[in-house]
Order: C-alpha cells, then structure tokens, then sequence
C-alpha cells in the first residue's frame, strides 16, 4: 500500500469472498456493477469468479480515483459491510444524527443500507476534503 493508496486489494478480496453482494464492486467505485452482482448472486457466480483476477486492476483505479484523508476508506467499507445496519459506518465518519437513525432503523429499512454502497467512497472523499 503506498502513501497515496485508499483501497487495499486485501479488503478487496475480503469483500469478494461476499461478491454474491456485491460488496467488492461498491468497495471499488463501481455501484451499478456492484447492485447487478446483487440482486443476480455475482451473475449467478460466474462474474464473482472472474472478479478474483480483476480485483488488483479496480484497486489501482480506486486508488486514482479517491482522496486519502483522516477518514480511512477501508475502516469505512468494513465498517459499513459487516455492522452497516447499526449505523457503525456513520458514527465512524462523524455523522452522529444518521448513525443514531440507522441505529434505530436497522440502516432506514435496508435501503439506506443500499444507498450507503452507492454513496460511501463519495462520501468519505467529502469528508476528507474532496468535494464531490
């Protein structure tokens, strides 16, 4: 990982172990790839496989893409992947109101769960001073 990395191809491939979700996809920038593999079991495991060998090159491109800051993109998409329906992710990030909604809502329902993976590297590139 180099000083000017976001994204670790390690939490890369951690997520891909889950690419039925898609996890991996939003983790890298990619959300409408990443709500495809969804909603279709990573292209009913065929495009998860295929994912093992694409994952360093979407690292590379995550890493050009994003801006490194206080707030650790890895810490965020971990924290949003495994506890995301509690609101971790946002309390992580400074967002005490919606984290505390998410909290209660169990992640307002799951859509705002969805919405968190469409949303958080653009979100945690704002917070690190990026604006979006």
């Amino acid at each position: 990982m180099t000083a000017s990395s976001t994204h670790s191809i390690v939490v890369g491939y951690i997520l891909w172990i889950f690419g039925f979700m898609g996890a991996h996809r939003f983790y890298y920038g990619k959300p409408i790839s990443g709500t495809i593999w969804f909603f279709t079991f990573g292209v009913l495991g065929v495009g998860w496989f295929i994912d093992l060998f694409l994952i360093p090159s979407m690292d590379r491109s995550a890493d050009r893409r994003y801006k490194t800051g206080p707030i650790d993109y890895n810490v965020a998409w971990l924290l949003l992947t495994f506890l995301g329906m509690f609101g971790v992710h946002r309390f992580y990030m400074g967002k005490w109101i919606s984290g505390l909604i998410w909290l209660c809502t169990g992640g307002l329902f799951l859509l705002g769960y969805l919405y968190d993976f469409w949303t958080l590297n653009e979100q945690v590139s704002y917070a690190n001073g990026e604006p979006v």
